[in-house]
């Protein structure tokens, strides 16, 4: 279960190096666009646990509520091929009571070409009801230590696909 301490600085990006898969991808080599999501989801569900020492099934079961996707908004920019290793970030850009937004981004290996970026937003529910709940007890730690809480009111991905690029020139 995540602890917080204070005097620990927790990253707010989550890395992994991933190699496209042949099964994953289309006729022309590309991977197949439903499949990002997969890589994705994997990639995050790699790192937490590795970086913050915390399994969400941990949560789920002490608070009796998880996530769950309402919205996800993508960006391809540029195909991932098959036999292509590639970067995989992801980090928590805003939160607030009983709502998370997720962006995960994908480059080339050396990370100078923005491939895809996603941004997921999630509401935290109850599993006995399905209703909305707020984020409580280390929930809310380990959002206030891991997420980036950036104000993302009327930004749009297509802004957030060309500040990526400029970044990693």
């Amino acid at each position: 279960m995540f602890e917080y301490n204070s005097e620990k600085h927790y990253p707010t990006e989550t890395e992994s190096r991933v190699l496209i898969r042949f099964q994953d991808c289309d006729p022309l080599r590309h991977l197949n666009n439903a499949k990002y999501f997969d890589y994705f989801f994997n990639a995050r569900e790699d790192q937490v646990p590795k970086l913050y020492g915390v399994e969400m099934m941990d949560f789920i079961k002490k608070y009796q509520a998880a996530w769950v996707i309402y919205n996800h908004n993508i960006s391809y920019v540029k195909p991932a091929m098959v036999g292509e290793w590639v970067r995989i970030k992801s980090r928590i850009i805003w939160h607030n009571n009983n709502t998370v937004v997720l962006e995960y981004y994908m480059t080339d290996d050396s990370e100078k070409q923005l491939k895809t970026l996603l941004w997921t937003t999630m509401r935290y529910v109850t599993l006995a009801e399905g209703k909305s709940t707020d984020h409580t007890g280390a929930v809310n730690e380990f959002l206030l230590a891991t997420s980036l809480n950036e104000d993302i009111a009327g930004i749009q991905i297509k802004d957030r696909v060309r500040t990526l690029i400029q970044e990693l020139k």
